[in-house]
Order: C-alpha cells, then sequence, then structure tokens
C-alpha cells in the first residue's frame, strides 16, 4: 500500500510538472499535509506554509529574515495615546485572486478585514462554526475574544480596532498567521451556494502565489499571482511536493526532483553540506521542543510528580541520540535567543535516584503511562519516535512504564488538545512573532487550555503575570514580569523542557532569493530559480 502511494504521488507530481514545463517552476519538497488552507483554524507550521505565508497577507508583515514588522495590506496604520485603538488604512487597488472557481468583483475593502476578525470573534458569525470542531485556536488561546471590544468601518478603506486594555504586542500579533486576510466577498458567494466549507479547501487570497489543485498526501499547486499588489514573482509556478520520509526527501533534493526539502535528518547534514550541487543554510532556531503532561489528571496534577519525572529524563542522551549536535538542552519554556530569557533559572538534574524517592515520597508506584510521539519532523524535533524511546528506557530506570502512541498528523494535533488526555504529549513550538507573550501566555496562558496549551495547566501565579505583562509597555518591565513567570514555570513542572535546535535548510544552488525564517516559516516571496 505505502509503495502504491508513493507511485500515485510521484507520478502525481511528474504530471505537474510536465504541465508546466515551458514555466519557471519551484519544487518545494514538504514534510507534511496540511490540515486546510484557511490559517486560522489551525496552529502547525505544516499547514502554516502551505496557507497563510504564500496565499494570504495581513494588514502587517515581517520582514522575512527578521520579527521586525512592516506595512502589508495597511499601509500605515495609528495608535491612540491610551493604546486603546488601532487604525488601520487600507493599501488601495489590492487584486484577490482569480482562479477557476471564483472571480472577485472588487478589491481588497475594510468589509474583509472586518469578516476575517469577526468570524473567529462572533460565535453568531455564520462562518464561526462552518468547519466541524473549529476552535479558533489561537485567536482564542491569545485572548482575543478578550482583548477585542469591537472593530469599525470607519470608511470602506479605513478600520479601527478597539481594545479593552492596552495589548504590548499587539502590532506584531496582527501579523501572525491567523491574522490572515480572507475574501468576504468570495465566503458570502460559497455560503450563498451551499458551499461554505470550500473556504478552508480552496482558498482565495491576496497574497504571491494563489492556489491551484492539492491531491491530499502528495501535491500542491500554486501559480503566481499575476496582479499581486507588491509584484508578480520570479517563479511561474511553486509545487509542494509532500514528502514526509526525511531520507526520501534527501534522496529526491540530490535528485534534482526538487530545489528545496526541510528537516534534513541531523546524520545526514554532512552528505549534504559535501554535495556541490547543493547549498546549505543554517541559523540558529526561535523554538523549543517540550514534554507536555495533563495536569487535569492524577497523578501529572501533583507538580512534585511532574518535577520527579523531569529529573529521570537524561535530556544529554536525547541531545546525542536525537539532534547529534544541532541542539541544545531547554531548560526555560522560551529560547535562550529571546529577550527576557531568565539565565539564572537552573534546570532540573538529571537524578533518577533522587526521582524515583520523590515518586515514591508522592505514593507513586507502579505508574504506567503513555507518549505521544509526533509522526512528523519538526524543527524542534527531528525525530519524536526516538526521543520518546529514550525517554521511555530513562522512565523504567525510576519504575515508570511508558508505551508509545502516534497518530496521523492532523490527528495528533487534534486529539493531544483534549482535557481529558491520556498520557503526556511530544510537541514543540516556533516562535510567530518574536515576543515572549507567544509562548508564554499561548503555550501555557489559562484560555489555552483545551487547545494550544497542551498541558492543561492553569495556575494563577503565573497567569497573573503574563497577563500584566500585556498591559505594560516598558520592555524592562515586561522582561521581569516574564523573568519570575518562568520562575514560577520552572517550579510547577507543566513540561519537561527538552531542547532548542538550530534550523539547516539544504537547497539546490540554482536556488536564489531564499530567506531562512527565525519564526520557521517557508516563505517563496522573492525567490528566483536558475533554468
Amino acid at each position: 500500500m505505502k509503495k502504491l502511494s508513493s507511485l500515485l504521488a510521484t507520478t502525481a507530481l511528474a504530471a505537474m510538472l510536465a504541465s508546466t514545463a515551458q514555466a519557471k517552476t519551484l519544487v518545494y519538497c514538504s514534510e507534511g499535509s496540511p490540515e486546510g488552507f484557511d490559517p486560522a483554524l489551525y496552529t502547525s507550521g505544516t499547514t502554516f506554509d502551505a496557507s497563510s505565508k504564500n496565499i494570504y497577507n495581513r494588514l502587517v508583515e515581517f520582514n522575512i529574515g527578521t520579527t521586525e514588522t512592516k506595512p502589508g495590506l495597511a499601509e500605515s496604520y495609528e495608535v491612540s495615546e491610551d493604546g486603546l485603538e488601532y487604525t488601520f488604512k487600507l493599501r488601495p487597488g489590492v487584486k484577490f485572486h482569480t482562479t477557476e472557481f471564483f472571480t472577485p468583483s472588487r478589491d481588497l475593502n475594510a468589509d474583509d478585514v472586518i469578516f476575517s476578525f469577526e468570524r473567529q470573534l462572533k460565535e453568531d458569525n455564520s462562518f464561526n462554526k462552518y468547519v466541524e470542531g473549529a476552535s479558533w485556536e489561537y485567536f482564542n488561546g491569545m485572548s482575543m475574544p478578550d482583548l477585542l471590544k469591537g472593530i469599525e468601518k470607519v470608511d470602506d478603506m479605513t478600520v479601527k480596532f478597539v481594545l479593552n486594555r492596552p495589548e504590548a504586542p499587539f502590532i506584531a500579533n496582527m501579523a501572525m498567521d491567523f491574522a490572515s486576510i480572507v475574501s468576504k466577498e468570495y465566503a458570502d458567494k460559497l455560503e450563498a451556494d451551499g458551499m461554505a466549507s470550500d473556504l478552508n479547501q480552496k482558498p482565495i487570497g491576496t497574497g504571491p502565489f494563489q492556489f491551484v489543485a492539492y491531491q491530499p498526501d502528495a501535491v500542491i499547486r500554486y501559480k503566481a499571482h499575476p496582479d499581486y499588489w507588491a509584484g508578480k514573482e520570479k517563479i511561474d509556478d511553486l509545487v509542494f511536493a509532500i514528502t514526509t520520509d526525511a531520507s526520501v526527501r534527501q534522496q529526491k533534493l540530490i535528485a534534482g526532483e526538487c530545489h528545496v526539502a526541510p528537516y534534513p535528518n541531523p546524520a545526514d547534514l554532512e552528505i549534504l553540506k559535501s554535495n556541490d550541487d547543493l547549498q546549505m543554510m543554517e541559523q540558529e532556531g526561535l523554538n523549543v521542543g517540550y514534554l507536555a503532561y495533563n495536569a487535569l489528571v492524577a497523578p501529572f496534577d501533583n507538580a512534585k510528580v511532574r518535577k520527579a519525572l523531569n529529573m529521570a529524563i537524561n535530556k544529554q542522551a536525547i541531545l546525542d541520540a536525537v539532534f547529534q549536535g544541532s541542539g541544545q538542552a531547554a531548560k526555560n519554556p522560551i529560547p535562550p535567543t529571546m529577550w527576557s530569557y531568565n539565565k539564572d533559572i537552573e534546570d532540573d538534574a538529571y537524578d533518577p535516584e533522587a526521582a524515583k524517592a520523590m515518586l515514591a515520597e508522592e505514593g507513586v508506584t507502579d505508574l504506567s503511562m503513555k507518549i505521544w510521539a509526533m509522526p512528523v519532523q519538526r524543527p524542534y524535533n527531528p525525530n519524536a519516535r526516538r526521543m520518546a524511546e529514550v525517554i521511555q528506557e530513562d522512565f523504567s530506570k525510576v519504575g515508570v512504564g511508558v508505551e508509545i502512541v502516534s497518530y496521523e498528523w492532523g490527528e495528533y494535533l487534534d486529539k493531544s488538545k483534549a482535557k481529558d488526555r491520556d498520557g503526556a504529549v511530544l510537541l514543540g513550538w516556533t516562535g510567530d512573532n518574536g515576543d515572549p507573550d507567544n509562548f508564554l501566555a499561548v503555550l501555557l496562558g489559562c484560555d489555552g487550555i483545551g487547545g494550544s496549551n497542551r498541558a492543561q495547566w492553569c495556575n494563577d501565579e503565573f497567569e497573573a503575570l503574563i497577563q500584566k505583562a500585556k498591559t505594560v509597555s516598558s520592555k524592562e518591565e515586561r522582561t521581569k514580569l516574564y523573568e519570575e513567570a518562568q520562575v514560577v514555570f520552572k517550579r510547577e513542572a507543566p513540561w519537561a523542557t527538552i531542547a532548542h535546535s538550530v534550523v539547516f535548510m539544504p537547497m539546490s544552488k540554482k536556488v536564489s532569493g531564499y530567506v531562512m525564517d527565525p519564526l520557521g516559516g517557508h516563505w517563496f516571496t522573492g525567490v528566483d530559480i536558475a533554468e
């Protein structure tokens, strides 16, 4: 069955490439399939690469390669003195994609912006539940429903966001994937036709590339948006060849079947670096990999039990077996390259005997648990199965039995949100906007329980610190609050913090203009390929 699926995928890719033989085509060997094409519904980087990074735009954008913002669909914005009103002036003449399934009758306007956010904010919006199980995980996890008092249409080209409180990272948040702007005209047409779910399957945006076709688990095809407001891209066609196995991605890259291939096996880095036809980019990742306990389920509701398990994990063994020189042990929930990182915190010592004694003190004996291992490679975890095996061996030394479980990536992400989840889940995070709030509030805040907070952990002391940090403008004061929050995190141990990684990006020497994103995305804006 696997051989047949591989053959079908290869055949589909060959057919697509043949149809674009006269065009300048770039093939990206993606590591997985997107959950959908409406980025506001999801949190996965795989999905963002396939949707928000290339199909959509936002009011403000990140300068690719930095965490600095620049004008996007809004050519300018103003902030009121009290920090409660943000008024965005939209860029005129922005065209939506024209495809086989939709022809827009107008340019971008304020209605599109308001619709894009109100569908996430208002439960009575007809698109609030247009996908079964839609939870708007990012929007809710960042406390946006509490933050937004309202969104007002000043005129056709001006939108005002009114907040209930000052929010220091608000502009950076507006450059994030969940804030991508979709077409209200297209949504209205789909709703009238009884095809609302197509908003998530046949996307229409304003971005540099427009959607052409998707064969699940095989190929996504895009073409350059001819009327893109920032100018047509240099490549004509962009193909995502979905290739989940890193070894196969490497083979395709070396054979010239794809031009860019993310997440190489650490063991293969030297082979790739020595290939004269390839180039290798690398940078320190703004990421963290972790094991999240479920703090709502006994005995993991006991911080001392969680702490004991953390002391049983040999991080150096994980770094050797999984990262092979491309990572460093993590002690905090944010990476050391991020401002407000608390360098004074001491990591949990690897001490199996002390861990065993602490478990016994808490009355925990003969404990059996599940560890969830991701089915895909991520920058913060190049081999989750191997990592789970190392932890399984470590836990056996303190009398804890481990069963390793996994699911298809989309199912894994969905099931791991459950408040009654059985077991600890291996996951991680690459920052979205360069602000500590994007780690601490999204991943560990009370609003994220049942969603992005996979530890299902809500701590009043921690919550008060991160919420206060949102409302103050002084970076120095915010830093102190986040440093205190990291102390609480380390004491309460909702995660075992595992590692921060270096990110490598091998590609053909024919590719030029590619810029690595510290926020972990894969963008093809400004990229060219020699014929």
